[in-house]
């Protein structure tokens, strides 16, 4: 799962780097728009520059995490359990990476 998260951040568009860091791995056009913590033992979690508000959190799949304490950027928290959930998550990707 991880490596297609990767491979899915890294193919958003020319300019986007990797930044890996000992709690998480950045990704970043101009500036970071997507974080990822390592593997937990169910799940992904991605962490986006995206305004919860904005999008619609779906229990389970997305969080607000806006003044909560976590590794990494970004107010949206994305679980990946299943490569569908990575299929339905590419579009807040794109809105983060939109967004940087």
């Amino acid at each position: 799962m991880a490596e297609a998260v990767d491979r899915a951040l890294l193919g958003l568009g020319d300019g986007v780097t990797r930044v890996r860091r000992r709690q998480y791995t950045a990704y970043r056009r101009l500036r970071n728009f997507a974080c990822v913590c390592p593997p937990q033992r169910t799940k992904l979690l991605v962490y986006l520059k995206a305004d919860p508000d904005k999008v619609g959190l779906v229990p389970g799949f997305t969080r607000d995490v806006t003044g909560l304490g976590h590794h990494g950027t970004g107010e949206l928290e994305v679980q990946l359990r299943t490569e569908r959930a990575l299929e339905r998550a590419m579009e807040l990707f794109r809105v983060s990476h939109a967004a940087a």
